[in-house]
């Protein structure tokens, strides 16, 4: 599925389409987002934080790498944002708790930059592709 969305509405409204689909397995659900800088990338999981019912301000995670929202939602517990952009090596996420993260199947994890640590992920990752149209418009591909 392709969209192209020209404003915030449109972006709103296809995250809480594409939530609504998550469907929990043995493990984690796994979003990679891909995306040149600048995207729409942080923009749509802010959308889906919203969806979800995240009241805290959900930002970038690029310098800390990752944010844990808790979730009151009868699928998930945790909404996880990951930004490997600044991210060298695998190893680096693994060191964050990735083997605990991805194992539990209440976790929601969307990650931005997933070719960076594509060695790690697993087979299983739902990808979302953003691409630049123009200024305020970009077409999201749910693949």
């Amino acid at each position: 599925m392709k969209v192209r969305c020209s404003n915030l509405e449109q972006t709103k409204a296809l995250a809480k389409q594409v939530v609504a689909t998550f469907i929990p397995g043995p493990q984690a659900t796994l979003v990679g987002l891909y995306g040149n800088l600048g995207a729409g990338k942080t923009t749509f999981t802010q959308s889906v934080a919203e969806a979800l019912g995240v009241t805290e301000t959900v930002t970038s995670p690029t310098f800390i790498i990752e944010k844990i929202y808790k979730l009151d939602h009868a699928t998930f517990d945790h909404l996880i944002h990951i930004d490997a952009y600044r991210l060298d090596r695998e190893e680096e996420l693994v060191n964050l708790g990735w083997k605990e993260i991805i194992s539990n199947p209440k976790n929601l994890i969307f990650l931005e930059w997933p070719e960076k640590v594509s060695g790690i992920l697993p087979t299983q990752i739902q990808k979302i592709v953003f691409t630049v149209v123009d200024e305020t418009t970009r077409d999201i591909e749910v693949v």
